[in-house]
């Protein structure tokens, strides 16, 4: 048995069903799961001091495309609408192997740490050159995040009227063997996994309608979550109403993409009708605001959507195209793009902090986590409020308004990844100096 005590916490932010703030409070933990909550426990374990400190869940971070952290502020995409950088990134990304997948994965799961992300999905849609979705496994278990991976796809190459160049295509019946095969080989139903496996065909734009269907029956034959991009932007509802005749929502329905076990990334033009689909649905998503900015999409109607009943977690995006993975920083441009688009009390510090925990855990079906309560997953975010960026701070647990954007501990399962600041589970150096050299390497 296994056991560690936090100690002394100022404040826990515990994001339990009724939203309770302990302070001077601590937290104990047995074999990877949250046994007590209170002051004055002990353990004959090890013990944490959290004075000085704000204690949340674990961040979670519901979109991402790691390999892309090697193609950071490429210099052609940097101004570039959305179909544009997508078509200065794909040849780079048709050159990339099995090395750097890893090395980027690696890269961007220790950035998400370093930011409070204890559980990270994953959309791997490209697999160029013998590079297949057991790369960013092998990061993940590495690091020590909880991780789902999602088996992305791109079947409709610029031959057949898609976007993305034939070469980084795939037919239907190879993307759909191997989808059994990873979910045969590695996704873990179970409570308190480490890792989930979803399927995720890349967008309407890059797939054909019948791998769209297809892949919701399998995913439903296999019991895993399924996941795509949708109505990112203006020209992609202007792709969907040419190509099928409907607006993204309408096509998501029509084709079983719809439903609990269904997450979407970006959905910044979403409409009303759209947005009581998905309530009513339980459909999930994954919003993004730093990407959304970046590439000059908009600003999702995330408090129409909370309003409404939509479940709605934070995503990093790739990091092509934010162009850096903090989670903690998501969660506060999150905050501040609802306020610019409804006014100061459109959302509070809090509401951003809950989406970036308890609701990123809701989108991935795991209520076993992003929430500090007994029985839950002992995955923990320890922030030092001691420091520079709280300091004056009359409220330290409003940490996304004066608060550090990277946090002094992580545990995940109870085991640290993070400890005083440093990734404590691998070679950090050694991995960036590892992916300057790939990046180089790309860029000739």
């Amino acid at each position: 048995m296994s056991e560690t005590l936090l100690r002394n916490a100022d404040v826990i932010l515990t994001m339990d069903d009724a939203r309770r703030e302990l302070a001077r409070a601590d937290v104990l933990i047995r074999d990877g799961v949250i046994v007590d909550l209170g002051s004055g426990l002990s353990t004959t374990g090890a013990v944490v001091e959290a004075r000085g400190c704000v204690v949340t869940p674990g961040l979670v971070n519901t979109h991402h495309h790691l390999f892309q952290t090697l193609t950071r502020a490429v210099r052609g995409g940097q101004d570039a609408l959305l179909f544009g950088w997508l078509q200065t990134l794909y040849p780079i990304w048709a050159r990339f192997g099995p090395e750097e997948m890893q090395v980027s994965a690696l890269t961007g799961l220790a950035e998400l740490a370093l930011s409070g992300c204890s559980l990270t999905s994953d959309h791997l849609y490209v697999f160029p050159n013998g590079a297949r979705l057991e790369y960013t496994l092998a990061a993940a278990a590495e690091i020590g995040l909880r991780f789902h991976p999602t088996r992305g796809s791109m079947s409709i190459g610029e031959s057949q009227g898609g976007l993305p160049p034939d070469a980084l295509t795939e037919a239907d019946g190879a993307i759909l063997e191997d989808c059994i095969r990873v979910i045969d080989a590695f996704h873990d139903p179970s409570e308190g996994s480490m890792c989930r496996v979803g399927l995720a065909p890349c967008s309407p734009f890059s797939v054909s309608r019948e791998l769209m269907r297809d892949t919701a029956l399998l995913a439903r034959d296999k019991g895993v979550m399924l996941h795509t991009h949708l109505a990112e932007n203006d020209e992609d509802i202007a792709y969907s109403q040419a190509q099928f005749g409907c607006r993204p929502g309408q096509y998501a329905e029509d084709l079983g993409w719809t439903g609990g076990d269904v997450w979407h990334a970006h959905c910044v033009k979403l409409d009303a009708a759209e947005i009581g689909l998905f309530a009513r649905s339980g459909t999930g998503v994954a919003h993004c605001p730093c990407s959304n900015c970046r590439l000059g999409s908009g600003i999702a109607p995330v408090r129409a959507m909370r309003d409404a009943g939509v479940r709605v977690g934070l995503g990093v995006d790739g990091s092509a195209s934010n162009d850096v993975g903090n989670l903690a920083a998501e969660a506060r441009q999150a905050l501040l793009l609802q306020r610019v688009a409804r006014g100061a009390d459109a959302m509070s510090a809090r509401e951003a902090l809950e989406i970036a925990t308890r609701g990123g855990a809701d989108v991935l079906g795991r209520p076993d986590c992003g929430r500090l309560m007994p029985g839950a997953r002992a995955d923990i975010a320890i922030w030092d409020v001691s420091g520079i960026e709280s300091a004056g701070s009359w409220d330290p647990a409003a940490l996304l308004l004066a608060g550090p954007m990277r946090v002094r501990d992580l545990l995940v399962e109870g085991r640290q990844v993070v400890a005083g600041g440093q990734i404590a589970t691998l070679d950090l150096p050694r991995v960036i100096a590892r992916q300057t050299a790939l990046a180089r390497a790309l860029a000739g």
